[in-house]
């Protein structure tokens, strides 16, 4: 499998393409890594150095990519950190491209905005394009409860309340809707949810909830998600290997002690969790 990924980069730690790129290698997929920006590390700190990159040189990577005649043979193009507003039309026009090379390519939009601890957190122009120009085009979107409840105009708190929301999300265009967090105030104590929704029904696994904040889990879990669903055709399936990947991340970072993802340590479980968490039809 062959993805173009248009999302940030980092050179310290694990978020945007520096999380999504080495967890699909390590799956044996192929990824052609576009940056959105380049910083020295994520914006969590509180500081950081490096450029957004201006759009058209987002766009004239793209461009030399399609100038070597590979688009055609692309299966997916994959989108995070947007950096700055412009960048929404370079993302639009290169699914444009790969899908007129090859019409069954798909598009997956992870819309990075912020999260219900940290509210937005990128340039508040960002989301409103993300909702009315990305979004629409997107094949898959996966977005967390936070983001899609500002996606969708709606404020879901319950399992059916973000049903609802991913109903509504699945209405603007995506066919499929992975909402990466998902707390309804029934969940069982110290576990939260992952929740996969399109045409045919609804999914949800619930992990045990790591006491930690991960910066970059979200980036990892649209990747693996993609490569999954595109395997097996199955979201209950491609749910399922996720989130038992994405938790083997997050258990080894949280044993380590360290702030940035232990993606390298993980590998491993990354290609082959030793346990696979039970996936629920709840729809």
């Amino acid at each position: 499998m062959k993805i173009l990924s248009i999302q940030s980069s980092v050179a310290y730690g694990h978020v945007g393409n520096s999380a999504a790129v080495f967890p699909l290698q390590r799956l044996g997929h192929e990824v052609w890594p576009v940056f959105t920006v380049h910083f020295s590390n994520h914006t969590g700190y509180g500081a950081w150095r490096g450029p957004l990159l201006a759009p058209a040189d987002v766009a004239a990577v793209v461009t030399g990519i399609a100038e070597r005649g590979v688009l055609g043979s692309c299966d997916a193009v994959l989108s995070g950190y947007q950096g700055s507003p412009e960048i929404a039309d370079v993302i639009v026009s290169a699914v444009e491209q790969v899908k007129a090379a090859n019409p069954a390519a798909t598009y997956t939009c992870d819309p990075v905005m912020g999260n219900a601890t940290s509210g937005c957190f990128v340039d508040p122009a960002i989301p409103p394009i993300i909702r009315e120009r990305v979004v629409p085009v997107a094949d898959i979107i996966t977005p967390n409860q936070f983001e899609l409840g500002f996606l969708t105009d709606t404020s879901p708190l319950s399992l059916a309340e973000t049903l609802a929301s991913a109903d509504l999300a699945r209405a603007m265009g995506p066919s499929t809707v992975l909402v990466t967090s998902v707390l309804s105030g029934s969940d069982p104590e110290g576990t939260i949810g992952m929740l996969a929704v399109d045409g045919d029904g609804a999914w949800l696994v619930e992990t045990p909830r790591l006491p930690m904040k991960a910066n970059g889990s979200g980036d990892v879990t649209a990747a693996l998600f993609t490569a999954h669903l595109h395997e097996t055709g199955s979201p209950a399936t491609a749910l399922a290997r996720t989130a038992s990947s994405i938790f083997a991340v997050l258990e080894q970072t949280h044993a380590s002690g360290e702030r940035e993802l232990r993606l390298i340590a993980a590998q491993d479980a990354i290609a082959d969790p030793a346990c696979e968490f039970e996936v629920v039809q709840v729809r």
